[in-house]
């Protein structure tokens, strides 16, 4: 389908008198309609056809198509192009492990193990898990995919000496929670989550294919029994364009009067 569009200079913004529109976003509002009437997966023309199309250079075209990359809207394939990016991933925030997260969103999670081993715990980390300074901790390094395409980096952290044999244990089943629940008859029951954004380092932008500097979402997770005992902190770097979080809020109950 070929969509004729005028030169960018004849486009206008809706809002009379109002502040001056760069170049390259009055693109962007254009490509967003041109991806809107595409479906996920398709093609997007060349740099070259679009700086035609809509009478601007490619410089600028180049600096629209890399928002709309980190607004999760695009995708780029390496060698293939551009092309329109799936929906992203809306996650509730809830106690869930991320097998049965991926599984309630009908897609087919896949864990690869990147390093498992045993560290010794800094003061901050022996705190965090209820052990003393200097204590082992197994650390589990996890990438994660959804449908094949990368979505975070997980690094969980838990108690050497109240799961022994969880190194061995986990290759087979691959989801901690359920391991956890198996293995151990350990059941999480609530956890303390906080959500940062920062940007991907050079080494997390090759784990999960992504430009180095895109913005990720950091969650960092620490959870417990129903006995109020730790049993995990984790941390995972989920791609900012891939992924977006739910929750519900609610007012508090008015204080009776």
């Amino acid at each position: 389908m070929t969509v004729e569009r005028a030169p960018l200079d004849d486009y206008r913004p809706s809002v009379i008198g109002g502040p001056r529109i760069p170049k390259y976003y009055k693109l962007k509002e254009l490509l967003v309609e041109l991806i809107q009437s595409l479906g996920a997966g398709s093609p997007l023309p060349p740099e070259r056809t679009l700086a035609e199309r809509y009478g601007t250079s490619r410089t600028t075209v180049r600096q629209a198509l890399a928002e709309l990359v980190v607004e999760g809207r695009l995708q780029r394939i390496q060698g293939k192009g551009t092309f329109v990016a799936k929906p992203k991933v809306a996650h509730e925030l809830q106690l869930m492990g991320y097998t049965e997260d991926m599984r309630t969103h009908g897609l087919h999670p896949e864990t690869r193990i990147l390093d498992i081993g045993y560290v010794s715990a800094d003061e901050r980390l022996a705190m965090l898990l209820g052990i003393r300074p200097g204590g082992r901790v197994l650390r589990i390094h996890r990438l994660r995919l959804a449908d094949g395409v990368t979505m975070s980096v997980d690094t969980s952290h838990l108690p050497a000496r109240r799961f022994p044999g969880l190194r061995k244990e986990l290759p087979r089943h691959l989801s901690l929670y359920q391991t956890l629940a198996t293995a151990y008859d350990v059941h999480l029951f609530e956890a303390e989550e906080t959500i940062e954004t920062v940007l991907a380092t050079p080494h997390d932008a090759q784990l999960l294919g992504v430009d180095v500097g895109l913005p990720m979402l950091l969650l960092s997770r620490h959870s417990f029994d129903r006995n109020g005992e730790p049993v995990e902190w984790a941390q995972s770097l989920y791609r900012g364009d891939r992924y977006k979080f739910v929750t519900k809020l609610r007012r508090p109950r008015p204080e009776a009067r």
